[in-house]
């Protein structure tokens, strides 16, 4: 692991506790190599989603004040999924500063999506546990008015995109089935398929349903042509 010196200038916060901090950057697998058990992220990656939830939500109620509630509901749904939280931590080189035990690492854990947006999550938690909200809203906002910036959407709603086209035909019906789970409850992982009538036209995973719906509904679009 880095020198956390280096990221707190990257992320532009100073640490008072810097406890938070490396319980942010410590992966299960690392505090699972250890009798004593060190304290890992997943507690603070649980707190650190609501904190990203509310504040973006928040952000997105003052600034998007045309949107009605289903517009604003989906692009915050883009803006906190794991993709995106992935490319966040990417940005800052979250993965450099991680604990990870060894089979993590020598797999790529420091590369991996969930593991990077768990990470992120908990780096949330830990400037707002350290530093209040106000900090924590500053660290959030430098990511999410970027992506909101950006030229590229930061969501693109595939399902309905999906059902615009399927709806041409009324007698054809989409469906989207959960045909699994796996993981805790706080890192739970959804698996998704999209039926049209009775043929899978896509498949998709995600850290909630909608979020699995979403993949399964891209994969089905891409198929597609769409």
């Amino acid at each position: 692991m880095s020198n956390t010196r280096e990221l707190q200038e990257r992320i532009g916060y100073q640490f008072e506790n810097e406890e938070y901090l490396k319980i942010a950057l410590t992966h299960s697998s690392y505090s699972n190599e250890y009798k004593n058990k060190v304290e890992n992220n997943e507690r603070q990656e649980f707190l650190g989603d609501s904190v990203l939830s509310i504040i973006t939500s928040e952000h997105l109620f003052r600034t998007l004040d045309k949107q009605p509630e289903g517009e604003l509901t989906q692009i915050r749904a883009g803006l906190v999924c794991e993709k995106t939280l992935c490319g966040f931590a990417k940005k800052i080189g979250l993965g450099e500063y991680l604990l990870l035990g060894r089979g993590e690492e020598q797999t790529g854990g420091r590369e991996r999506a969930s593991i990077l947006a768990d990470a992120f999550e908990a780096l949330i938690a830990a400037i707002y546990l350290d530093g209040g909200i106000e900090n924590a809203r500053k660290f959030v906002l430098g990511f999410i008015d970027e992506a909101l910036e950006s030229k590229k959407p930061a969501f693109v709603d595939y399902k309905t995109l999906l059902q615009e086209v399927i709806q041409q035909n009324s007698e054809e019906k989409l469906q989207y089935i959960l045909v699994g789970s796996s993981g805790p409850d706080h890192d739970k992982r959804f698996e998704v398929e999209v039926h049209l009538n009775s043929n899978v036209i896509g498949r998709g995973s995600g850290r909630s349903k909608k979020e699995a719906e979403q993949f399964a509904a891209k994969e089905a679009a891409e198929l597609m042509g769409l």
